[in-house]
């Protein structure tokens, strides 16, 4: 058996990966440009290969991304690298944002203050219950408690499944991830709290119309 030289193990990699593939990286950098495309995110501790790669090959991934008018944003503390738009208003916006309803967005923002109030204690776990205890007060008196509390879930399920800023650890408990730290900026951040404070203070016809889908007014 002939062994194989470095540089033969480098031409091989980067070999078309089908009939007519003009690409240039190899197998393993693609499928990682692939998963911070798709996002939210990627996640080190969960897909650790995918992570190894993105190390190695950060500088020829960014130099990717950059040609499609993205930024890679990579917290390697905590394991985890997604990609935004590019920091200016001349290009066109490659990433397209998750219509999130007001209660989306406040629950977003009850999980993030948690977990920066418990920062540098490991693992913050959180309670549904918990959260929408506090997301309560957005309850109106003519919301049948029925239909708040679906929406309540619906939001919940949307953290998991879709944002994946909550990990499900056992029922109705899950981990706060710590990417939600990056993937809200500080002027989403301000805007979202002074909404939230707001709508809070003020009467109960604010709320409901905060509380209105964007279904429910196009009807």
């Amino acid at each position: 058996m002939t062994d194989m030289t470095t540089t033969d193990v480098a031409a091989e990699d980067v070999a078309g990966l089908w009939r007519g593939d003009a690409g240039e990286l190899p197998d393993r950098t693609r499928r990682v440009l692939l998963r911070l495309v798709r996002g939210p995110y990627l996640s080190g501790a969960r897909e650790a290969q995918l992570w190894a790669v993105l190390l190695t090959d950060e500088a020829v991934i960014r130099s990717r991304l950059g040609d499609l008018f993205l930024e890679l944003v990579v917290d390697r503390e905590n394991e985890f690298a997604f990609v935004r738009n590019a920091p200016t208003e001349d290009v066109p916006k490659a990433v397209r944002s998750e219509a999130l309803t007001f209660l989306d967005t406040a629950m977003l923002l009850v999980l993030r203050q948690t977990l920066l109030s418990e920062e540098g204690r490991g693992r913050v776990i959180v309670g549904q219950s918990e959260v929408f205890e506090q997301l309560a007060v957005f309850r109106t008196v003519d919301r049948d408690e029925k239909d708040f509390t679906s929406r309540l879930n619906s939001s919940w399920n949307k953290m998991q499944n879709k944002l994946r800023v909550l990990h499900a650890v056992g029922d109705d408990r899950a981990e706060i991830s710590p990417v939600l730290r990056l993937i809200l900026d500080a002027d989403q951040i301000r805007a979202i709290t002074a909404e939230y404070h707001r709508i809070a203070q003020e009467g109960t016809g604010e709320v409901a119309a905060a509380l209105t889908d964007p279904e429910d007014e196009s009807e």
